[in-house]
């Protein structure tokens, strides 16, 4: 579920910000950045994602989950595992994580 602009229904959960600076050239990310995405999605836990990156190459994805153990167990997952050790490899020349408690959410419609 992308949840760009769709409200989350619960009372609380957790987002992981991931913030980015992509080094040049796509190196296989765009296949891993999918197969990750799907693979998030299955996971017990998982809520949605919101993701943005420019053209310079920094990029924000923020996944948002039910519990610390569900953040807990994406990041122990085998593949997640891989792709992280590659991405500090090969894919980003600096990278950040944000773990934050989410307790209220408001927003606009479209009109």
């Amino acid at each position: 579920m992308d949840s760009a602009l769709q409200p989350i229904k619960q009372d609380s959960y957790y987002a992981v910000i991931f913030t980015s600076t992509r080094t040049d050239g796509d190196n296989g990310y765009g296949l891993m950045a999918d197969r990750m995405a799907e693979l998030a999605s299955r996971q017990p836990g998982y809520i949605g994602v919101d993701s943005a990156r420019d053209t310079s190459g920094v990029g924000i994805t923020v996944s948002y989950w039910e519990s610390l153990e569900a953040i807990r167990n994406w990041k122990a997952n085998e593949a997640h595992l891989i792709a992280q050790e590659k991405g500090k490899q090969d894919w980003y020349k600096q990278y950040s994580v944000k773990i934050c408690k989410v307790e209220r959410e408001y927003g606009s419609v479209e009109r």
